[in-house]
């Protein structure tokens, strides 16, 4: 089983690797759905011997993208691959949900031969899954990001069996988003996936002058070792 873990910060990233994580998600921003990591960010990933996938994403909001977004997109993945990383994380819609195949190719052009190209919950905003899984196959994508668009995996079970099963030996669903130790188990048990992604995170108070000042909401949440270890577990014995 791989436990891959989103991170978007040094702390983050110590958890994932302190708790067993197999893979990280390199991020900034998580609580906006993740933006293109820090440089620092992966090169202490790369320290740490963590395998890790880079973010592709400019900016907050939806994923119709600009023609100056995407050539900065372009470039962000050759700088994230001079730097070592496993993989990128891309995704693109049209303005009615569907997947952008025209710029999806362009930025699959740039994924170099052995790297891991995976598309993100751009996924979950297509108004036909089967559809948009069809053309994830044909550009060639590794790996799939999806919740079966849902807040929730744990929601959206039977959606997510089927696209397993139509997707089997062709490229890799994992499921994301809202698991947690406690539900891991019968979502593996209901999907047969031998792949899960989660953020393993706990909420962080912050300083109430800062908050006051508008530096920062109420609280943050951060990835924990402790959930990290929590989930790494859940799945082993599940294992």
């Amino acid at each position: 089983m791989i436990l891959e873990v989103c991170i978007d910060g040094p702390e983050g990233l110590l958890a994932a690797h302190e708790g067993g994580a197999d893979r990280v998600e390199l991020c900034a921003a998580l609580s906006v759905g993740g933006l293109s990591p820090a440089v620092t960010l992966v090169r202490m990933a790369a320290d740490l011997d963590m395998p890790g996938v880079a973010m592709i994403r400019p900016r907050p909001g939806d994923f119709v993208w600009s023609a100056a977004e995407v050539a900065f997109m372009e470039r962000e993945i050759d700088l994230m691959q001079e730097m070592g990383v496993l993989g990128v994380v891309i995704g693109a819609s049209r303005p009615d949900g569907r997947l952008d195949d025209a710029v999806l190719r362009r930025l699959l052009a740039g994924v170099d031969e052995g790297r891991e190209a995976v598309l993100h919950r751009a996924f979950d905003l297509a108004p036909d899954p089967f559809e948009a899984l069809e053309m994830a196959v044909d550009l060639g994508f590794d790996r799939i990001l999806t919740s079966g668009g849902a807040v929730r995996a744990a929601d959206a079970l039977p959606l997510l069996r089927r696209l397993v099963d139509r997707a089997r030996d062709r490229l890799t669903i994992l499921p994301g988003s809202g698991i947690t130790p406690a539900n891991a188990g019968a979502i593996l048990e209901a999907l047969g996936v031998d792949e899960i992604h989660a953020s393993c995170a706990q909420a962080v108070p912050q300083m109430p002058l800062a908050v006051t000042l508008g530096f920062a909401a109420a609280e943050r949440r951060e990835t924990a070792a402790a959930g990290v270890r929590a989930l790494r577990a859940a799945i082993n014995g599940r294992a």
